[in-house]
């Protein structure tokens, strides 16, 4: 099995051929770096699948960086499954995210109307839509939609709520049940369906919900850390209220 990984240096892309390295020693997985044009040199045609992860998150989206949103999370992701189905390549794996939903939303499934509220959430989106027209008997698409990923070494929203977790006496007590991704599952997820690719949509998430304020807690206890959790900045957070 070969199996190539746009984004080079990605945390999840090398966590991912880390994780199949350990599991499948047999396989070859190639690292390509698609932030020039030099990607479109490289020859897809020797692949089994591509597993798609690179993309532009976690940037202020500014008038000036909202475009990039789209040439990287929509273009880039197009041109390369284009290039991808051109190259007899059997299967294309898109890493979506869960923005393309309105972060209003507390329970997503199947059901649940896309409503994203920001460039990358819409960016994803829109590549999701046209990666979806290409696929085929020939050619499956296979769309990843994970809540927020954690482990060891991870970047994004998962390392900034560790940081607070590290640095902070206090956090507010909120009430709400999140779904979240252990990075070893979500390798898992990608090795079982490169070896059964499966076209459409795929939520993969813990067994088990979180609790925003009890996660940042026990992140806090794991390091003998003290912090308190505050019903009264939760009220202040409600009300909009700013220190």
């Amino acid at each position: 099995m070969k199996l190539l990984i746009t984004g080079a240096e990605s945390y999840v892309g090398t966590t991912v051929a880390d994780y199949i390295h350990e599991h499948r020693p047999e396989w070859t997985i190639y690292q390509l770096d698609v932030r020039t044009e030099k990607w479109k040199e490289h020859d897809f045609s020797d692949y089994n699948a591509i597993y798609h992860v690179a993309g532009l998150a976690h940037r202020k989206i500014t008038s000036d960086i909202e475009p990039l949103y789209y040439k990287v999370n929509r273009d880039l992701a197009i041109a390369i499954a284009r290039k991808a189905k051109d190259s007899g390549i059997k299967q294309f794996i898109f890493m979506s995210t869960m923005g393309v939903y309105s972060y209003d939303e507390t329970y997503v499934d199947y059901s649940t109307p896309t409503n994203p509220d920001n460039a990358y959430g819409m960016s994803k989106l829109q590549a999701e839509k046209e990666l979806e027209k290409l696929a085929c008997d020939h050619f499956v698409v296979s769309i990843v939609r994970p809540p927020m990923i954690y482990g060891k070494g991870c970047r994004g929203n998962y390392n900034a709520l560790r940081k607070i977790a590290l640095k902070s006496p206090v956090f507010p007590k909120v009430n709400n049940q999140l779904s979240m991704l252990y990075i070893d599952n979500l390798s898992e997820l990608i090795m079982q369906i490169v070896e059964k690719p499966k076209n459409g949509l795929l939520f993969p998430q813990n067994a088990e919900l979180v609790n925003t304020s009890d996660w940042v807690k026990c992140i806090a206890d794991e390091h003998g850390k003290k912090i308190y959790l505050s019903r009264f900045l939760e009220i202040c957070q409600s009300l909009q209220i700013n220190f």
